[in-house]
Order: C-alpha cells, then sequence, then structure tokens
C-alpha cells in the first residue's frame, strides 16, 4: 500500500507540472525587473515584450523597489499618466494576468519614470482556432472525418485538458 501512495503522489506532482506548462510566468525586465532605463535605452521593456509571446492566462511578475506598475489605456500609456488605472500596485512585487488577447499598456506610477522609459505594451496572442481542413491534393475535394468519426476522436484524444482528466481518472480508480 505504501508503493501504491508513492505512486499516486508521483501522478499528482506530475499533474502539476502539466498545468503550470498551460501558462507562463515572465519575469518583466528579466534579472533587472522594473526599473527606471538607462537614458539612451528608454525601449528596453517594448523590445523585451517583443522577445517573448504572451498568450490568454501567462501572468507578467513585476519586481522592483519604490515604485509601482499600472495597467492603463492606450491614451493614457500615450501620455504617460492616468488618474484612474485599470489595475495599480506599488508592493514591490506584482503579479499581473494577462486574462484576454490583444494589447495591454503598462507604465510606472513614479512621476517622471514613464518618461523615461519604463512603460511597456504586451501583445497577447488569439486562442489558436481549431485549423481548416487539409485540402486534398489529388481530387481537389477537402477530407472529411470517416463515418466511424476518428477524426473527431483524435481530436479530442490530442486535447491536453481530457488527456488529464483520463489520468487522473484512470490512476483515481486504481488507488481507490
Amino acid at each position: 500500500m505504501t508503493s501504491s501512495k508513492g505512486f499516486l503522489y508521483l501522478v499528482f506532482v506530475f499533474s502539476l507540472h502539466f498545468f503550470t506548462a498551460l501558462s507562463t510566468e515572465f519575469t518583466v525586465g528579466g534579472d533587472k525587473g522594473w526599473v527606471v532605463p538607462q537614458a539612451k535605452d528608454d525601449q528596453v521593456y517594448n523590445e523585451w515584450a517583443a522577445k517573448n509571446r504572451f498568450k490568454v492566462n501567462d501572468t507578467l511578475r513585476f519586481e522592483y523597489n519604490k515604485d509601482s506598475v499600472l495597467v492603463v489605456t492606450e491614451a493614457e500609456y500615450e501620455k504617460c499618466k492616468s488618474a484612474h488605472p485599470i489595475f495599480f500596485s506599488n508592493n514591490g512585487t506584482s503579479i499581473y494576468k494577462l486574462d484576454r488577447p490583444g494589447l495591454f499598456y503598462f507604465i510606472s506610477g513614479v512621476s517622471g519614470h514613464c518618461d523615461k522609459g519604463m512603460k511597456m505594451i504586451v501583445k497577447v496572442l488569439e486562442k489558436p482556432e481549431t485549423p481548416p481542413q487539409v485540402s486534398n491534393q489529388t481530387t481537389g475535394g477537402t477530407s472529411s472525418p470517416t463515418k466511424s468519426g476518428a477524426t473527431q476522436l483524435s481530436n479530442v484524444v490530442a486535447s491536453p485538458s481530457y488527456v488529464m482528466v483520463f489520468l487522473v481518472s484512470f490512476f483515481g480508480t486504481i488507488f481507490i
């Protein structure tokens, strides 16, 4: 019974890795964190954001000292100020969840820091849609699912959430 509990524990730990793989936490600015850029490098955060691919449910980790982070509208981003930000935090470490596709605008709330380049635009990618049906090159038609529904079944089985539900259900019934 002890070995089965150990195995169940390993399956649980594996499942945690599986769920964390579905989203990523990015530390803004890398090792430097959220700091005022050097005078000649006022695009450092936009360059950092452009090098990363963000998707819905990823999180941004802002690490800073004696500063703040604000999520603002595009107009407020351009002005480098906001009276009513969408999000505000000044506790030294802020986590912001990217909860939708589209553009997010971040600025520092400390006077003058945004003007010196402490601002960033993050583009969150759309959720991938199901790929279009593959064209049949020899007949000019499109491929269609078999009568047994094998194509639909392969799409369901390949989905990470279905795989996880299957694994948890399978291993749960073994040990109960």
